[in-house]
């Protein structure tokens, strides 16, 4: 503490005012973020349409405001790394298990301990240190034109690769995430050789270039352009919704095989949150009973929890065996995926 006299110059006087309010305003500034309790602050992936009405429930009942910004994945992490202690999102969502582990490898995520977590999501759709979690399955499989092919035709993802399905199969851009996670399973499961051969296969029997997205791919099999494609079921579903007639259905590979390639949506608190604790039971809360309904529902995805139903349209599709391994391989396998299928031509 400076004490200040009625000998000290004037001059001088001045200077040490100026000292001591720059000191003030540096300490403000290093001082941590005054944050509410009583508000949660969530970076997403997913489009605002597809949580807001949850969040708004969440409010209603707890009280506790839900902050959303919304952007891609990649951009989202991004932020996360360049704000450090400084973020102030609490919660972290995306989709795609493959985008969660890179979340987890570069440091953005918290582990965390919740029973309720643990015992809502089943352990293939978790990671086993705690740091994310799934909130909605997605299945991505084959589908078929009604008209062309009969469902006995349909066996593996690996048969697609084979002569009988030259020219006639549809793939979406190996760009997305989807197919790298995909491939990336594959390879945890089979191995990097009979994979890129797999892959190969599948290049040479394309009906057309890739699509940019899984509606352009479901449209194109409709419209006989290819027989067969591999897409994400919800797709297919908000196209019955216009469509109930699209001559477009679901086939299931076996378990024997592997089962059904399943990814989900979800996610983790964050590594600097400022409130961690009310951003892990909003977490719980979206993969309870109460809430995992109408998450899944809202995007036609399957719910994680199992006491929860799917909807009625996605029950329709019938039963599954998905495949068992924990989904943090599609995060492990993922660079060697995408340079397997850069190998094989599969753009």
């Amino acid at each position: 503490m400076c004490l200040l006299t009625r000998h000290t110059p004037l001059t001088l006087t001045r200077r040490l005012i100026r000292v001591s309010l720059t000191l003030l305003l540096s300490s403000v500034l290093a001082a941590p973020t005054v944050v509410s309790a009583e508000e949660v602050v969530v970076y997403s992936a997913r489009k605002a349409h597809l949580i807001a009405p949850l969040f708004d429930r969440y409010t209603q009942q707890t009280g506790v405001k839900i902050r959303l910004l919304t952007d891609k994945a990649g951009a989202l992490v991004q932020r996360l790394l360049a704000e450090g202690k400084r973020t102030p999102a609490d919660l972290l969502l995306t989709v795609d298990a493959g985008n969660l582990w890179q979340a987890a490898e570069k440091g953005v995520l918290a582990a965390v301990n919740s029973k309720l977590l643990n015992q809502h999501v089943p352990m293939p759709l978790r990671d086993p240190d705690g740091h994310w979690y799934g909130l909605s399955k997605r299945a991505r499989t084959i589908i078929y034109n009604t008209t062309r092919v009969q469902p006995s035709e349909i066996g593996t993802y690996a048969d697609l690769a084979q002569p009988e399905w030259h020219g006639r199969l549809c793939l979406r851009t190996s760009k997305k995430v989807y197919n790298q996670s995909l491939v990336a399973m594959m390879i945890a499961r089979h191995g990097e050789t009979k994979t890129e051969k797999v892959v190969r296969g599948w290049v040479e029997n394309l009906a057309t270039a890739p699509f940019s997205n899984d509606t352009k791919t479901i449209q194109a099999v409709a419209a006989g352009q290819c027989d067969v494609a591999i897409v994400n079921t919800y797709y297919l579903g908000r196209l019955q919704r216009k469509q109930p007639d699209l001559p477009v259905a679901l086939a299931w590979p076996t378990a024997e095989s592997g089962g059904v390639h399943v990814n989900v949506s979800g996610g983790g608190v964050t590594r600097y949150a400022k409130r961690p604790e009310a951003a892990l039971r909003l977490l719980e809360w979206l993969a309870s009973e109460a809430a995992q309904g109408d998450f899944a529902q809202l995007n036609l995805e399957y719910p994680v929890h199992r006491q929860v139903p799917a909807a009625p349209e996605v029950q329709a599709w019938g039963s599954f065996s998905a495949d068992p391994m924990n989904l943090r391989q599609a995060g492990r396998f993922q660079a060697r995926a995408i340079r397997l299928m850069d190998r094989a031509g599969y753009r």
